[in-house]
């Protein structure tokens, strides 16, 4: 998925992880744990470039690595946006501020609609949290091409600026 140019163009600094085994990398799966790990290690390389503060935006299975990681180490991200994030175990360890956004109608690739499990992940995450649900039915990133791209990216920029 391309990053939105807004984005790039800001004064956020960007790292786009792409997982072992999937997306486009060659290396073989890192299973779940190591999902978690290289979300780890992705933040750790930009506090030592110099960050202060991380900020995650995640997609789906990314959202659902990005929770881990943040379950795992939970004073290592300060906000945490989440698109259409695949369930996470044990959310209510999930303390860092988070945004989670998904479309209406969302299904699921077994014909799930999304939205239920996910609020009931919303409601069971602690700490400052926001539940945006945007109209149509993009999945995650691809939320970004859809006619709900603009109040995505107005969500995400409040989200990640305010104080």
């Amino acid at each position: 998925c391309a990053l939105p140019v807004s984005l790039a163009d800001s004064d956020f600094r960007v790292v786009a992880i792409d997982f072992r085994g999937r997306g486009q990398s060659r290396g073989g799966s890192a299973g779940e744990d190591g999902a978690a790990y290289d979300v780890l290690a992705a933040i750790d390389y930009v506090r030592q470039t110099g960050a202060e503060q991380v900020s995650v935006v995640a997609a789906s299975f990314g959202g659902w690595a990005a929770a881990r990681a943040s379950i795992a180490a939970p004073d290592v991200i300060d906000r945490l946006v989440l698109l259409a994030a695949s369930p996470v175990e044990a959310p209510e360890r999930l303390t860092t501020r988070t945004l989670f956004i998904l479309s209406r109608e969302d299904f699921s690739g077994g014909g799930t609609l999304r939205l239920p499990a996910i609020r009931a992940q919303y409601e069971r995450a602690r700490g400052r949290k926001e539940l945006v649900i945007l109209d149509g039915s993009a999945h995650a990133q691809y939320l970004f091409e859809s006619d709900q791209a603009d109040r995505l990216w107005s969500e995400i920029m409040r989200f990640l600026s305010a104080p």
